[in-house]
């Protein structure tokens, strides 16, 4: 892929994806509530999982589709990880700044979308 990027593993989002859900796994670990230990998982998985397809499929609009699941995966990791404060299963500063961590990477994948599709609207207006 063009761009500056040669790889997923070159984008900010992709790694501090990759680092959230590691402290996902570490601060969840030990938890019995499994269920919401899974789904915790699968949606930390999912963030950097679905930059990393996307990127692959070398397509401006296949890997904005996948950049579009991983945002809501963050979405859907933010609102387990208020559950899992309330429920005590996660410290609240960690939980915070986890939920905060995550808020961030969220707009920081919404702003890697945004350029995404200017540069895929201006390859479309310059093949007319």
């Amino acid at each position: 892929m063009k761009d500056g990027y040669d790889s997923f593993e070159d984008l900010w989002i992709w790694r501090e994806a990759m680092e959230i859900c590691h402290e996902v796994y570490l601060c969840m670990k030990d938890s019995r509530n499994f269920k919401l230990k899974d789904q915790m998982f699968d949606s930390s998985v999912s963030m950097p999982s679905n930059i990393a397809e996307g990127f692959e499929l070398h397509t401006d609009r296949l890997f904005i589709r996948h950049l579009y699941i991983s945002k809501g995966s963050a979405g859907e990791l933010r609102t387990q990880m208020y559950l899992a404060i309330r429920q005590q299963h996660v410290p609240e500063d960690i939980g915070k700044n986890l939920i905060n961590r995550i808020k961030r990477l969220a707009a920081g994948i919404q702003n890697f979308i945004a350029e995404r599709e200017k540069k895929s609207r201006r390859k479309s207006t310059q093949k007319i």
